[in-house]
């Protein structure tokens, strides 16, 4: 009998405490807070979500009506939002978010327009106050290091190294002054420490800047260190590792990725002429439409169509010299225009006496044409001797850093 009791209380003992554990897991469960999904400012619970591109050809008013929002209010929405966000500007293939009302209406309370992989307009209509705004996503920095040996292009050496080919255009506008990219040559090399960016700390979301680069062109060491040495405008520049500016007064060339079609040359040839005649220029060959780059500041003073230049834009940079670009489609500035160095002045064209598309480029010093590339121009402004050593010591351990990045696999 006293065993069947004891037999009891242990089943009862049992059975009690497995309650207890169920119950205990169960409020464990329970008090487990639920993560509210927040997006773009909103709790994408409250709303039906829908996810989509704009179809080519697709208009704003196209995609509101599909969500159940008529024509009067798609008229009053576009007139209340143009300032921040002009609906006629949408593109074919960038997405965007439609937040609708739940009920049986299904009703389109808010329109989200994805500028690009970080920045968004929201345009929310649910009230009868209409608002649009501007957001950005939150964007993580990491700091990523590449390197390449060239053996055809700058892209391709660093798409073999899978390091995102943008860094070319970056690597380029660095070097600018100082390596002449169209002559890049096999077995070149090159290291660089940039900033890599990232959505949600997983999506790539293009380049930073870039912190430090190291060029060896025809055997000759490039250093770049990335420096802010005026406090007051808080301008990011380039120098090397003397504390020398990498910027010159003057581009090489007036255009990006582009090759020398001709060179100046006082006894050239001309075929479409059949005689002798001098080429006072030096021509850089690009597709119809490139953009056209002021090598340097100044004013222009030439910009209008004339013979066989063509469309062309002068400009004096300062009582020494002048650049002047010929055959261009389009011309951007009119005479005087104060431009800065790398602002797009026009377009590569075939007007005037051409063969082919390319901007023919001249350059005047003390009012004679010269050949540019043969010329030594002018350094930038210099680093303030005072801030010189704080410079050298800031750049030491990036230094070293670059200087360990071996280029063997």
């Amino acid at each position: 009998m006293r065993f069947i009791v004891f037999l009891f209380l242990s089943i009862s003992l049992l059975v009690s405490c497995g309650d207890e554990a169920d119950t205990s897991a169960s409020k464990t469960k329970e008090e487990t807070p639920k993560k509210t999904p927040i997006k773009f400012g909103y709790n994408l619970d409250n709303y039906k979500v829908t996810y989509d591109t704009v179809a080519h050809g697709e208009s704003f008013g196209e995609i509101l009506d599909r969500h159940h929002i008529w024509y009067p209010k798609i008229l009053e929405i576009s007139k209340k939002v143009k300032n921040i966000f002009d609906v006629r500007r949408l593109r074919a293939g960038k997405p965007y978010v439609v937040l609708s009302k739940k009920d049986s209406t299904e009703k389109a309370q808010v329109f989200i327009y994805q500028n690009d992989l970080i920045n968004y307009t929201v345009v929310d209509f649910k009230d009868s106050i209409i608002k649009a705004q501007r957001g950005k996503k939150k964007v993580t920095t990491v700091i990523k290091k590449g390197k390449g040996i060239i053996t055809s292009s700058l892209s391709e050496a660093l798409d073999k190294q899978g390091v995102n080919p943008v860094l070319a255009n970056d690597l380029s506008e660095i070097y600018a002054w100082t390596i002449d990219f169209f002559r890049l040559q096999k077995n070149d090399k090159f290291k660089v420490i940039y900033e890599q960016k990232f959505i949600d700390d997983t999506i790539p979301a293009g380049i930073g800047s870039i912190k430090a680069a190291y060029f060896e062109h025809v055997g000759k060491p490039f250093y770049a260190f990335n420096y802010v040495a005026d406090t007051v405008l808080q301008l990011e520049e380039y120098y090397d590792e003397e504390a020398h500016h990498l910027r010159r007064a003057f581009l090489k060339a007036p255009l990006k990725f582009s090759r020398i079609s001709s060179r100046y040359n006082l006894k050239r040839k001309i075929a479409h002429y059949g005689r002798v005649k001098a080429h006072k220029g030096t021509d850089f060959a690009a597709p119809v439409g490139s953009p056209i780059m002021s090598t340097a500041n100044g004013r222009v003073i030439e910009s209008r169509y004339k013979g066989a230049n063509g469309n062309y834009v002068k400009i004096r940079h300062n009582s020494t010299y002048s650049t002047q670009y010929l055959h261009m489609k389009k011309r951007k500035v009119k005479v005087g225009d104060y431009v800065k160095q790398g602002q797009v002045i026009g377009t590569v064209g075939m007007t005037g006496s051409t063969s082919g598309p390319h901007v023919c480029y001249r350059f005047w010093k003390n009012g004679v044409q010269v050949d540019p590339l043969k010329q030594k121009l002018p350094a930038a402004e210099p680093m303030k001797k005072s801030i010189i050593p704080h410079y050298l010591e800031h750049i030491q351990s990036i230094k070293e850093e670059l200087d360990a990045i071996g280029f063997e696999n």
